[in-house]
């Protein structure tokens, strides 16, 4: 699946993106990070999904070897693993406040060989370190968010949400919202559809949101 939307993808990286779903079939049957339901379609609703953040970074050119990121709320690892994957250049910080689920992501990350990926037990608001960019998957509001990482990033935020973006809509008015609390000036926000690149019905009304520095 990975290889119909990226072309130069490694034998490496094709073998990493290959043992995602049995190594998270395995820990999801002793600790329960990715929802019952989903597990089956990991590739398409979590890989593929955190991967259209590399299809906005790719179009910006935004990463470049060195790059420092945080994930916040990476919950069992998700965007953070399958961009460490993409991105081997790039040192990732996966953050989640749930030890459990920071077991996986390690453990994940191990059986990979990432060597780029550090996770930790912590809210955002506790990490003593600056990053070029945040990404997240629609952890909370982002009126909420923005605050946890406030200081934390010097380039952009990179964000995954799903809703509608016409005015009045649910996301249009959650980042109205967000911009006037967080003194953002909307016009520099940019929105991507993530149904623009990947054609499957499970990402309609998904987008890629960035809030640059």
């Amino acid at each position: 699946m990975i290889n119909e939307y990226f072309e130069g993808i490694t034998l490496e990286q094709q073998r990493q993106f290959e043992m995602l779903a049995p190594l998270y079939e395995d820990w999801n049957s002793k600790i329960n990070v990715v929802s019952r339901k989903d597990i089956d379609k990991l590739q398409l609703h979590h890989v593929l999904h955190s991967l259209a953040i590399a299809k906005f970074v790719d179009m910006a050119e935004l990463f470049t070897p060195g790059t420092k990121v945080m994930d916040v709320g990476t919950g069992g690892g998700f965007p953070g693993i399958p961009l460490a994957i993409m991105y081997p250049e790039v040192d990732f910080l996966l953050v989640d406040s749930i030890g459990k689920k920071i077991k996986v992501v390690t453990e994940v990350a191990q059986a990979l060989g990432l060597k780029n990926v550090r996770a930790v037990k912590a809210r955002a608001e506790e990490i003593d370190e600056k990053f070029d960019f945040i990404v997240s998957r629609a952890v909370t509001d982002l009126g909420n968010f923005l605050p946890w990482v406030k200081n934390k990033y010097t380039r952009g935020i990179i964000y995954l949400k799903g809703g509608d973006l016409n005015p009045g809509g649910a996301l249009y008015t959650e980042i109205e919202n967000a911009a006037a609390k967080c003194r953002i000036n909307k016009k520099t926000i940019t929105f991507c559809s993530i149904d623009e690149w990947f054609k499957d019905e499970f990402f309609k009304e998904k987008r890629v949101i960035y809030i640059p520095r």
